[in-house]
């Protein structure tokens, strides 16, 4: 059975019909890893923010731990094909009142930061992670 807030996002995602429903689940999801990650899980939630650009991070390397070497395919898949896709993802998420936002905030925070075809590349992601372990 559905919690009231899965059905909210999937809603929210019909609604909107840009992106499928489960890249606004994704979303959320590395939101949460993002958060867990730069050690704010444990900051009260009026001071837990993180950046348009900081979650970006968090969703190529949340990303890459879900699907490997399909991320870019899953991804374009679910219609996201550069970082703003995730941005207008977050504030559709924003306005629906299923994620907060300061007023620093923008949607500008998410265009052009990297390109899909260089960032998700597998086999460039996999070298440098060999190269990291032999250090």
């Amino acid at each position: 059975m559905k919690t009231d807030w899965e059905s909210a996002v999937e809603d929210l995602a019909e609604r909107d019909g840009r992106y499928n429903k489960e890249a606004f689940f994704f979303v959320y999801r590395a939101l949460d890893f993002t958060v867990k990650k730069m050690g704010l899980a444990e900051v009260e939630l009026e001071k837990r923010h993180v950046t348009g650009r900081d979650l970006l991070t968090g969703i190529s390397e949340y990303a890459f731990d879900q699907f490997g070497p399909l991320t870019q395919e899953v991804l374009s898949h679910w219609r996201l094909y550069q970082t703003r896709d995730f941005g207008e993802i977050v504030f559709a998420l924003v306005e629906g009142s299923l994620m907060g936002k300061t007023e620093r905030d923008s949607i500008e925070d998410f265009v052009n930061v990297y390109d899909f075809s260089e960032e998700f590349d597998w086999k460039k992601r996999r070298a440098a992670q060999q190269s990291a372990k032999k250090l």
